[in-house]
């Protein structure tokens, strides 16, 4: 289920010292569904999907308009993705 992942990717950035806030933006749907800040100033969005999960347009636009702006977006389907998502944080 997307809420418990959600709670396992939320809960193992804060055991590595940084904040995953849930994003919302008024007036600005789509937007990823959290924004990930990390110890020296990395920020990554990321949207949580099921496996078989789809972006929707919206979904697609405003993450199209983060990445023009050189954010680090995510989009992460499932658990196995999300853990090697937190592995790879941990490594660096």
């Amino acid at each position: 289920m997307e809420k418990d992942i959600e709670r396992k990717m939320v809960n193992a950035i804060r055991a590595i010292g940084g904040i995953a806030y849930k994003f919302v933006s008024p007036g600005n749907d789509g937007v990823p569904d959290r924004m990930v800040c990390l110890p020296g100033g990395r920020v990554i969005f990321v949207e949580l999907k099921t496996e078989t999960g789809r972006l929707t347009v919206r979904q697609q636009r405003q993450i199209g308009r983060l990445t023009a702006l050189g954010m680090d977006c995510r989009v992460l389907y499932g658990e196995k993705q999300v853990e090697d998502f937190l592995l790879e944080l941990k490594d660096e």
